[in-house]
């Protein structure tokens, strides 16, 4: 049944206004009146546009209403409602169905979640002490909860098509897969039939989980073919302090000379080897000398010892 217009309410435009004046933050954002909208009997609404920032088709909404028979109209209610054009917020969800892998910072706590899929109950002790013992020491069940077969089916396919699988651009390029290099460690679990953990540090995915036929330029096998040098080789470089410069003297035994104007040519090697020949050959002649038997009196040595005999003075001959 439709409402029935109600003159008294209709015409409460400058009571809505000031009640609307009231709930804005200013003045201003109070716009033009938009018209009334008759919700029940004796209930009238009346609407004036937001001109606040960030409310387009947004408007003060103020409803009025009168008891039966009566003259005076009543505020209900005032509110700032959306209308068919506005820009609405996008529907509320609760934050922890909001989170998205990697929104977690130091300090956020996730809430519990008691019937997680990803997780299974862990093993209970048996007393069996060989059971017990491969399910705590080696595979480490012994805890409250442990993956089950969908988590670590979802996280097996979330690495694998991840940064670290085969199809990455780097694993493509490289020479070697992870499998065979010296810095892979396996994972224990069916996870290490697919899965291990790069110990590399001048890997990109040192301390990453890997697939086994993921690869890099880091691995352990392979080489970097050496590439020449752009750079022209330098001039050798001679130390002038450590060496002794000698000129050259062949030349001048054999009697050639120089060009005009032209140094002279320098051989330390050869001077050095001519020095120590000719000081060996000096030795030689001394001990040669110093070596050498008394041989016949040559007639000169004798007239010269006669001679002295004679300019000896008289005692001593």
């Amino acid at each position: 049944m439709a409402a029935v217009k109600d003159a008294v309410l209709e015409r409460a435009v400058d009571l809505a206004r000031e009640v609307a004046l009231e709930i804005a933050e200013e003045p201003e954002y109070v716009g033009e009146y938009l018209g009334a909208v008759r919700e029940a009997e004796r209930l009238v609404s009346h609407r004036f546009a937001c001109t606040a920032r960030g409310y387009r088709g947004w408007a003060w909404t103020v409803t009025v209403a009168r008891v039966p028979r009566g003259r005076t109209a009543t505020v209900c209610e005032a509110e700032l409602l959306p209308g068919e054009d506005a820009v609405l917020a996008r529907p509320w969800v609760p934050w922890s169905e909001r989170l998205r892998p990697g929104d977690i910072g130091p300090g956020d706590v996730l809430p519990f979640r008691p019937d997680d899929p990803r997780l299974e109950p862990g093993f209970t002790p048996t007393g069996d002490p060989e059971i017990d013992e491969v399910a705590i020491d080696e595979l480490a069940l012994a805890r409250v909860r442990v993956l089950s077969p969908q988590g670590r089916a979802e996280a097996a396919q979330r690495w694998y098509r991840g940064s670290r699988g085969p199809a990455t651009p780097g694993a493509v390029a490289s020479a070697g897969a992870c499998w065979s290099c010296g810095f892979m460690v396996p994972l224990q679990g069916s996870l290490g039939q697919l899965f291990a953990v790069c110990a590399n540090e001048w890997s990109p995915d040192d301390g990453k989980v890997v697939s086994l036929d993921h690869g890099c330029g880091a691995h352990s096998e392979t080489d970097a073919e050496p590439a020449a040098s752009e750079w022209p080789a330098p001039d050798p470089l001679f130390d002038e302090l450590a060496i002794d410069v000698v000129e050259r003297t062949d030349g001048a035994k054999s009697g050639a000379t120089s060009p005009a104007g032209s140094e002279p040519v320098v051989d330390v090697t050869e001077a050095a080897d001519t020095e120590v020949a000719d000081t060996e050959a000096a030795d030689t002649e001394v001990a040669d000398t110093e070596n050498a038997e008394p041989t016949d009196t040559d007639p000169t040595d004798t007239e010269a010892t006669e001679t002295d005999a004679d300019e000896r003075p008289a005692d001593e001959a």
